[in-house]
């Protein structure tokens, strides 16, 4: 995905900047661009977004280990390394898991990731369109929502920046699930930004850049995402510090995370 003879006119993505992120090898110059760009302003972004695949690799693991069978990943990006279908077919095997992306070049690549794959998709969908994503015909193909779903949001409802519409949005995915069912999140922690006192101009990078504007939220907005659900121990943390069923009481100083990650149940 590195061949400059295929990054002319490609515009920066999300998608493709986070893979940047974590040293992956599907984006274009545009998304290198970009992506240097907020790195020189936030050094911490690089550490976060590997933090961040980490915690969605622990929680998945949790979750499937905890009897689910099935996934339904929003924003998925590329799933490359660590990938979710991947870990959670160790603890169930012939799991089934739906990617859904709003980017047409990360849906392609997962495509060709997936190819022969009949218990996983990616399909194009908008997260902030919970009935379309919902009602796509792969969706309804691949998962049962008379049984329990894991819904994965991992660092995607930063690129919402209306907050009463990030929790709305988020609460008519869960409406949808069935008990049993376990909710993950992940999201940029405005406390770590405000160390550097510069976050609007992240935002601007990828208003600017990408065609998705981002923000970031405090621990009790996060904290708000989750209503309605039972929070798994240790609650909302740092990504680092998340360890299912595993006290947090001194969250690490701010400097040390850039992502308040979580996982709810429901009961």
């Amino acid at each position: 995905m590195n061949d400059n003879s295929r990054t002319t006119g490609k515009p920066a993505t999300a998608a493709r900047m986070y893979d940047y992120y974590l040293g992956g090898i599907h984006n274009f110059e545009a998304d290198r661009a970009a992506a240097d760009m907020v790195m020189a302003q936030f050094p911490f972004i690089r550490d976060a977004a590997r933090a961040n695949r980490a915690f969605v690799a622990n929680a998945v693991r949790y979750v499937a280990e905890a009897g689910v069978r099935q996934f339904l990943d929003l924003g998925s990006g590329i799933p490359t390394v660590d990938n979710v279908h991947s870990i959670v077919r160790r603890a169930q095997p012939g799991a089934r898991v739906v990617y859904v992306d709003i980017d047409p070049d990360a849906v392609a690549e997962s495509m060709d990731i997936l190819s022969g794959d009949q218990d996983a998709v990616a399909v194009r969908g908008d997260v902030q369109d919970p009935p379309a994503v919902l009602n796509h015909p792969d969706v309804r193909r691949i998962l049962d929502f008379g049984r329990p779903i894991g819904l994965v949001v991992a660092a995607v409802l930063h690129f919402l920046p209306d907050h009463r519409a990030a929790e709305r949005i988020l609460a008519e995915y869960v409406a949808a699930l069935p008990p049993g069912s376990h909710v993950v999140v992940s999201h940029s922690a405005k406390e770590s930004f405000d160390l550097v006192d510069r976050s609007t101009v992240t935002e601007n990078v990828y208003q600017r850049r990408t065609s998705t504007p981002g923000t970031v939220r405090t621990r009790a907005e996060v904290e708000r995402l989750f209503a309605g659900l039972e929070m798994v121990e240790p609650g909302v943390v740092w990504a680092q510090q998340w360890q299912a069923g595993t006290a947090v009481t001194d969250p690490a100083p701010p400097g040390l995370g850039g992502v308040w990650a979580g996982v709810g149940r429901l009961t």
